[in-house]
């Protein structure tokens, strides 16, 4: 099997009210799933990033489930089963030891059983080992192996269920340490062009080299070179879903945008021109943000508005106002219909990999930051005033900067907008987040 790049991704399906989000919680500790300063995402926790030893990955609630009646839940239980079983690389089947084994159990069993995905068992509010394990014996009915006895809520058996999880994690190859094309994913609502714009790629070039094998059926990878240089499209388009509840589908369209986001380099998120941006393109746009991923905003259907001089400024505006958390995304018009401006998407793609990896000298950083700091002075609370001392950059993909300070508190998220805006303004960084962080150091250090 492939090895999909990015961080693993865990999916949990079960019943409602054996503690999903109790698991949830207790892994991702209390800090919410969904960073909370990013507008447009909703508070819902559908994913959440966990990091257990040396190991890191996201953790994917697969959905909500409305207890009406039992016929209800089993589908719907199904319906998770099978978004866990498109998206993750490792699923957790949740029950629960005081509901004991029901019939959905056996019958979602049998489907995960058959999906040649790892999945492990967990049977959760086990509050007392000696008393309850007896209870925990009869889920080895379901035949999906051991059972993991856990208590979410007291937070026990979690570090063997977490070890067991890892077990499962593709080992990074050599291969694969070497494999620098750069991927990227093709993200949107539902209908906004996604598949025409791959194809269109395709198409003109022909390039198809391979599906990669292994990947889900709704997440294809297609190798595709372009002027001597090789790309990884990941799409997203695929399985439609029919006659489903709306917030089910968005829900779905979530999960599957988090899972590929995961494993690009750089995100096209396409609008619909004739639609102008919705708030879900923002809740889209938002998981690659937080991500600190490349971002092209790429506006589909351009050949379908009436145009004048002003058509072009007006939109931008508009796309810049609603995602106004991403001033640095670069937007380009094109139609996957007439094909045009579809070759630039490449040239577009090249530029941003390229300042998703630059480096700057540290010499030259603090020497902005010197200036930045004489232009206008660091914020002081009760006659302490903000010191900043030297910043370096420590990593790429994205940039990330860590800025040394007398005080953090006093470091105010609009101050280091500003020193952001002055490393921008001297090296670009168009299409890419920066990610700084802040540290105190003593005075005589």
């Amino acid at each position: 099997m492939a090895k999909k790049k990015g961080k693993p991704v865990v999916a949990v399906v079960g019943r409602p009210n054996v503690g999903k989000s109790t698991l949830f919680n207790a892994l991702a500790g209390d800090k919410i799933a969904i960073v909370k300063d990013s507008p447009g995402i909703t508070r819902d926790r559908i994913y959440a990033d966990i990091n257990w030893l040396n190991y890191s990955f996201t953790l994917i609630d697969t959905g909500g489930i409305e207890p009406d009646s039992s016929d209800i839940i089993l589908s719907q239980m199904r319906e998770q089963a099978q978004i866990a079983i498109d998206t993750a690389d490792v699923i957790l089947f949740m029950t629960d030891v005081k509901q004991g084994l029901v019939d959905a159990d056996a019958k979602v069993a049998d489907m995960l059983r058959r999906a040649q995905k790892p999945v492990i068992l967990v049977v959760n509010k086990v509050d007392n080992y000696q008393t309850m394990m007896a209870d925990v014996y009869e889920f080895y009915n379901l035949g999906i192996g051991d059972p993991f006895a856990i208590s979410a809520a007291n937070r026990t058996g979690i570090g063997d269920l977490l070890d067991e999880v890892v077990k499962f994690f593709p080992e990074a190859t050599e291969e694969e340490e070497d494999d620098d094309r750069i991927r990227v994913a093709i993200v949107g609502k539902p209908n906004v062009g996604k598949s025409s714009i791959i194809n269109k790629l395709l198409g003109e070039n022909r390039l198809i080299v391979s599906d990669i094998a292994g990947t889900t059926r709704d997440a294809v990878d297609t190798e595709v070179k372009y002027n001597g240089k090789e790309y990884i499209f990941i799409d997203t388009a695929g399985l439609r879903r029919k006659n489903k509840i709306k917030e089910d589908l968005e829900h779905y369209m979530i999960i599957r945008t988090v899972s590929a986001v995961e494993r690009a380099d750089i995100v096209v998120l396409v609008i619909d021109a004739t639609e102008g941006v919705t708030e879900q393109d923002a809740k889209i746009a938002g998981i690659a943000h937080d991500r600190g991923k490349g971002i092209i905003i790429a506006v589909n259907k351009w050949d379908a508005i009436e145009k004048n001089n002003k058509t072009v400024n007006e939109f931008t505006a508009k796309v810049r106002q609603i995602l106004s958390f991403m001033p640095y995304a670069e937007i380009m018009f094109i139609s996957a219909l007439t094909g045009q401006r579809l070759p630039k998407l490449y040239e577009m793609i090249d530029a941003v990999n390229e300042n998703q990896s630059l480096r700057v000298a540290t010499g030259v950083l603090n020497e902005i930051m010197a200036e930045a700091v004489v232009m206008q002075q660091p914020p002081s609370d009760k006659g302490k005033r903000l010191r900043l001392y030297y910043i370096t950059q420590v990593s790429v993909k994205p940039p990330t900067f860590v800025i040394f300070v007398n005080d953090k508190e006093l470091m105010h998220f609009s101050y280091t907008r500003y020193i952001e805006n002055q490393i921008r303004e001297a090296f670009g960084f168009r299409g890419t987040s920066l990610k700084f962080i802040i540290r105190e150091r003593k005075e005589k250090e």
